[in-house]
């Protein structure tokens, strides 16, 4: 017993001072950057001044939509010419996509087009006024390093709150046939259809969980940026279709595309808790859902069981 607390004793130390040393570098570099930062954000508070609905937009939608455009464009190269074979070797759902549909992909672009300018445009407008009551998103002051650590982590539990809760709720019969039942036409998921939704889905299991954080927590202009981009990307990765390297598994994700009734969360925190991981956990998929280290792609190192006939 006297070992086992001197180990953990010890252990806990020991990561207390390495965060420590960490946390202090960070806060160190980023204040140091942070003058600059704040210089550059003054003066476009100065140039935009008057119009800061303007500067609102552009940082909650244009801001975020480039690296999601840009990180969709090469996966859409990908997708379409089956090349090059470096990352389609990574492919989860292995002979799936192979021979893309192209009328039902041009639909889904359209339809993710429509989503982020007819639908998020204009209710982040709406939503404009509210915040600069609440807490004025392009106020003079940038947020500190852990300021911004303790939002990220605010936003991040809302949003796995928020999207297991409403994703579960859209797998009810009626609601999966009229609404849900669209973004599921893709068992074997790609990058840009982590948009393609319904419109009622969009707002409420795509928008509501990304934006009620910052709305809660009165967030400034910057935080809501490099989160809505966070968000895009993570979700991107989620519904890609390949296990790529140094980036967070979306095994996870795409085992919910291919059975439907499991795996609704973000995180997997919801879902261990009400048990609807269970089948997820008996499965090679769940084996492979891990962070790639290497270069041998996991359907390769950890293969389907094969095939009882």
């Amino acid at each position: 017993m006297k070992k086992t607390a001197f180990v953990l004793g010890s252990g806990l130390l020991l990561f207390v001072v390495f965060w420590n040393l960490i946390t202090w570098h960070l806060q160190r570099l980023w204040g140091v950057s942070g003058y600059f930062w704040q210089a550059q954000w003054e003066r476009i508070l100065s140039t935009c001044e008057g119009k800061e609905w303007i500067l609102f937009i552009t940082g909650a939608v244009l801001v975020p939509g480039v690296p999601f455009w840009a990180f969709n464009g090469l996966l859409l190269v990908v997708d379409i010419t089956g090349k090059p074979n470096f990352i389609t070797r990574y492919r989860i759902q292995i002979g799936k996509n192979e021979s893309m549909d192209p009328v039902k992909l041009r639909q889904s672009i359209c339809t993710v087009l429509f989503n982020q300018c007819v639908i998020s445009v204009p209710l982040l407008v709406a939503l404009y006024p509210f915040l600069r009551w609440w807490a004025d998103p392009c106020r003079r002051e940038l947020p500190t390093f852990f300021q911004f650590l303790q939002e990220l982590l605010v936003f991040t539990m809302v949003e796995e709150i928020l999207f297991y809760y409403s994703h579960r709720l859209l797998h009810h019969p009626t609601l999966y046939k009229k609404i849900h039942k669209k973004h599921h036409e893709w068992t074997a998921p790609i990058g840009v259809i982590s948009l393609y939704a319904h419109p009622v889905e969009h707002v409420a299991s795509n928008m509501l969980p990304a934006l009620t954080g910052p709305l809660v927590m009165g967030s400034h202009l910057s935080s809501i940026a490099v989160w809505f981009s966070l968000a895009l990307i993570t979700s991107t990765i989620s519904h890609c279709g390949y296990h790529l390297p140094f980036l967070p598994s979306p095994e996870f994700h795409d085992y919910h595309h291919l059975k439907f009734n499991q795996c609704f969360g973000v995180l997997g925190v919801l879902d261990y808790l009400h048990g609807t991981d269970i089948m997820f956990k008996q499965t090679k998929a769940y084996q492979r859902h891990v962070f790639l280290l290497g270069f041998t792609p996991l359907s390769e190192s950890i293969p389907d069981s094969p095939k009882k006939d």
